[in-house]
């Protein structure tokens, strides 16, 4: 039979959303899978005040990946094609394996490490590792992502969208996973080096550059179709940046005794660029 004579299933295999959904499903991976035992080995002689900002770090990303687990479910609920109701679906799986990646690590390196060098036993959940910042950042997702289930309105998707993937996705998350990359990668010397996180994060990293690419196409279709003003965009983000701004350089704030204080990770810069290249793409008319 001709293809082109087939009856339509009712999925657009060319719709952008289909197409990031088919890439999860082509490269999947496993948190389980992840080896992490050279990372014990690592952190049995790491500097206790890297320890400790390790563990801060991990503690954020862990609630901040279970965090919009839970919150992109009003999403989910107004999307009304099968091509985004689709790529919802992964999406919403992936946040869970990244949850659960960082509730592994700490249950099979942290704990360990904890255990054989004699310090007291800690949990991620623990409120000595979030700061004021982080808090109402996440706040701030939950209200706008929420006020979708009362004003489906191409503003509130707007702000939704720019809160979730612009921000905490595209800024917060990704800028962080890149500065524990260049710590705690094979490249600094004078930092443990630990080879299953910064694998993990490779891993997580994929999975969000996708997440990132639906909201600014989502974003792009909003400005050019539905009329949204970027300035709002540019003012949702600016809203959150400093909130952003503060909870990182928390999060990579590095003690003097640790041999990793003198490594630059330029994380504003790098997420101010990003940042840049995406609007571009969302309010460029030649795309």
């Amino acid at each position: 039979m001709d293809p082109a004579s087939s009856p339509s299933t009712g999925i657009d295999r060319d719709h952008r959303s289909y197409q990031y959904y088919r890439t999860e499903v082509d490269r999947h991976w496993d948190p389980a899978d992840v080896d992490l035992s050279a990372d014990v080995e690592a952190l049995l002689d790491a500097p206790e005040p890297a320890l400790d900002g390790l563990r801060g770090a991990l503690a954020k990303f862990g609630a901040g990946e279970q965090s919009v687990t839970a919150d992109l479910a009003p999403l989910a609920v107004v999307l009304d094609t099968i091509e985004d109701q689709s790529f919802i679906a992964t999406q919403l799986y992936e946040e869970a394996k990244h949850a659960d990646f960082f509730d592994r690590y700490w249950r099979d390196v942290i704990t360990p490490v904890e255990r054989e060098r004699g310090l007291e036993l800690t949990s991620p959940t623990d409120e000595q590792w979030f700061d004021p910042d982080y808090d109402e950042l996440f706040e701030r997702q939950e209200t706008f992502l929420d006020a979708l289930l009362t004003d489906d309105s191409p503003r509130a998707r707007a702000r939704a969208y720019s809160v979730y993937h612009l921000v905490v996705e595209g800024i917060f998350a990704r800028t962080g996973y890149h500065g524990l990359q260049t710590v705690y990668g094979d490249e600094i010397d004078g930092t443990p080096t630990l080879p299953g996180l910064v694998e993990g994060i490779r891993l997580i990293q994929g999975d969000e550059g996708r997440h990132v690419g639906f909201g600014v196409s989502k974003l792009r279709d909003l400005v050019h179709e539905e009329g949204v003003d970027p300035d709002l965009l540019s003012d949702t983000v600016g809203e959150l940046a400093m909130l952003v701004q503060g909870s990182l350089a928390d999060s990579m704030d590095q003690d003097a005794e640790d041999p990793s204080a003198d490594v630059d990770v330029d994380l504003v810069g790098y997420a101010m660029e990003k940042h840049a290249e995406r609007m571009e793409e969302i309010t460029a008319t030649d795309v």
